[in-house]
């Protein structure tokens, strides 16, 4: 197969932290640098983002909504690759043939878009972003609800949704259907630029929208490679905090616009409960990191219990505070 032409799109927004990191994995691909192109999306930074962009691409273009859903709109409008690849400004790719591994799939006309199978596990990261690898979700009500898609160590499954799926080697080729899709579509996530053509992306691209579209349509095959890619998620509990009071906010806001497509209501409330029930009583997730420390020694594990204690109250009060006054999304002016 001839190797593809690559349209990275990465939104940024006071990224000067872990930008020059991800433009670097990029740059030292094992891959024609003429069939990569980086386009960077900003959403008006205020640090040395710019300057660092600059070093790697001039293809450098306005976010004025700021957020990373709008970024990717912005970016994949751009796009002049037969493949766009999503890439966050805090990923890392791991390994220098890590392109070359997500176009093989490409090669079954059927297949859509490709996905790493792992969130890449390093000791010298912090311990959230630790955490995150080894449950392999940035966010843990998705161990609850079962909708991840990443390798979790705690499970030793990448989703528990019943999806149907064959070993190719290299890669599991998935079939999706409307009623079982994974959280699949960001941090690394290849796809077909004529596949996104189909979608109705307007000011915003949400991931797993685009995925949800695109599987009514029965374009609904995948492949989840064999490779990981590094997510530095999160280096204090302030910032996990933000970012899950992001997640409802945001959710609650757009999804009343109706600019969201994927059901997230109709996902199993047993589940829900049993977050609630687990958090609450706190020794049941004990019981998790125990089981946790048993498959993989690091005391990152022990932050399983505020990650859920705090996500209960961030995610139950925001729910909360949307039914009493208007939604609005997350303030990012100070981020």
């Amino acid at each position: 197969m001839e190797l593809p032409k690559i349209s990275v799109v990465m939104p940024t927004f006071n990224s000067e932290k872990t930008l020059a990191l991800a433009l670097d994995s990029i740059r030292m691909q094992d891959y024609p640098q003429d069939k990569v192109e980086i386009i960077i999306a900003d959403g008006g930074s205020r640090d040395h983002t710019l300057d660092i962009a600059k070093k790697y691409t001039d293809k450098i273009f306005a976010n004025p909504l700021k957020t990373g859903e709008a970024g990717k709109a912005v970016g994949v409008k751009h796009a002049t690759g037969e493949i766009v690849a999503l890439i966050d400004s805090d990923n890392i790719l791991p390994e220098r043939d890590w392109f070359k591994r997500m176009v093989e799939p490409f090669s079954d006309d059927t297949i859509v878009g490709s996905e790493p199978l792992y969130y890449t596990y390093r000791k010298e990261d912090g311990y959230i972003t630790r955490y995150c690898a080894l449950i392999g979700m940035n966010d843990p009500l998705c161990l609850f609800m079962g909708n991840y898609d990443r390798y979790c160590v705690l499970t030793g499954k990448w989703t528990e949704m019943e999806i149907k799926q064959s070993d190719k080697g290299r890669y599991l080729k998935i079939d999706l259907n409307e009623k079982q899709i994974p959280t699949i579509g960001a941090n690394g996530f290849l796809i077909r630029k004529n596949g996104l053509e189909q979608c109705s992306i307007s000011a915003y691209l949400f991931d797993i929208d685009v995925i949800y579209e695109l599987t009514l349509q029965d374009h609904n095959h995948y492949a989840k490679v064999k490779v990981g890619i590094i997510h530095i998620f999160s280096g204090t509990i302030s910032t996990f905090v933000r970012k899950q009071r992001r997640r409802i906010k945001d959710y609650s806001y757009y999804n009343k616009l109706n600019l969201r497509r994927y059901p997230w209501g109709k996902l199993d409330k047993q589940n829900i409960f049993k977050f609630f029930v687990f958090s609450v009583l706190i020794v049941p997730l004990l019981g998790q990191v125990v089981i946790g420390l048993t498959k993989k020694r690091d005391p990152a594990w022990i932050f399983h219990i505020p990650a859920c204690w705090l996500t209960l109250v961030i995610y139950g009060y925001g729910t909360f505070q949307n039914y009493l006054v208007r939604e609005k999304p997350e303030d990012r002016s100070k981020w």
